[in-house]
């Protein structure tokens, strides 16, 4: 995520973890300190021109950046913010996607913030058969900048996601702690591989090593990966001639508020 070097571990909670304090969290917080909206950016199949996924990145709905909004989450009311942004991004996908495509809609979701995959899923399952949205195109992506305490609630979480048919995602991965450890833990669907690995990999032989390195590995596990963070052609050159073919990033489109964006550059 390009958006905010903010982390849900910035407005994780406070107490322990129960199905009962996250349960009250979700009914009895407060509103939340502002409206808030998404913008979309395209996850692009570098070979085909098709966009893979749209990732939906939280806003102010008066135009304030994730991270305004992000500082504006108190502890007691991060149960509540992560289902608004679940439902605000499967409402507007509902009016903004295809109705009949497979283009998947990503959304970013925060550990902490789930105490039972099964319950806290509910409001996203009844806002996409409210909008005909297909729950199957939905792709949940998450970053763990902190290292994780309980990896096997998030295992727990992942594997329920995928029981549903959903698309379960690592992002940021190569950057802090979001390594080798825990995709052997994890294993989820895909990786999006850091902005960190792929910033002037075409100038960098580590990088490119690197990179190339953990396409292999992730294709014999049956993982896709993602680039992201991409913003010149030399990086997307070289990320072709690697193999990897789902790239996001400025170069290819900026994130829109309530709008798909066109794709400018995929060739």
């Amino acid at each position: 995520m390009m958006h905010s070097p903010i982390t849900a571990a910035d407005i994780a909670p406070r107490t322990p973890l129960t199905m009962a304090n996250a349960c009250r969290g979700c009914r009895t917080s407060a509103p939340l300190a502002m409206a808030i909206t998404m913008a979309f950016q395209p996850i692009v199949d570098i070979e085909t021109g098709s966009v893979f996924a749209y990732e939906a990145l939280v806003r102010g709905a008066d135009g304030r950046s994730a991270g305004e909004v992000l500082s504006s989450v108190e502890a007691d009311m991060v149960y509540k913010f992560d289902q608004a942004c679940r439902v605000k991004a499967i409402e507007l996908a509902g009016e903004l996607f295809a109705p009949e495509g497979d283009t998947k809609l990503s959304i970013n979701f925060m550990p902490n913030a789930v105490y039972e995959p099964n319950a806290c899923i509910r409001a996203s399952l009844a806002a996409a058969r409210r909008v005909g949205f297909n729950p199957s195109r939905l792709m949940f992506e998450f970053t763990e900048n902190e290292r994780m305490v309980d990896v096997g609630h998030v295992r727990h979480i992942i594997e329920s996601y995928q029981a549903r048919g959903f698309t379960t995602a690592i992002d940021d991965f190569g950057a802090g702690y979001a390594g080798l450890g825990l995709l052997a833990d994890l294993r989820p669907d895909m990786l999006k591989l850091a902005m960190a690995l792929i910033r002037g990999i075409n100038n960098s032989a580590a990088r490119r090593t690197i990179v190339a390195s953990v396409v292999k590995m992730a294709d014999e596990l049956g993982i896709s990966c993602i680039a992201e963070g991409i913003e010149t052609r030399a990086e997307l050159e070289t990320l072709r001639e690697i193999g990897l073919r789902l790239c996001q990033g400025y170069l290819l489109a900026r994130p829109q508020i309530e709008t798909l964006p066109l794709i400018t550059l995929v060739s």
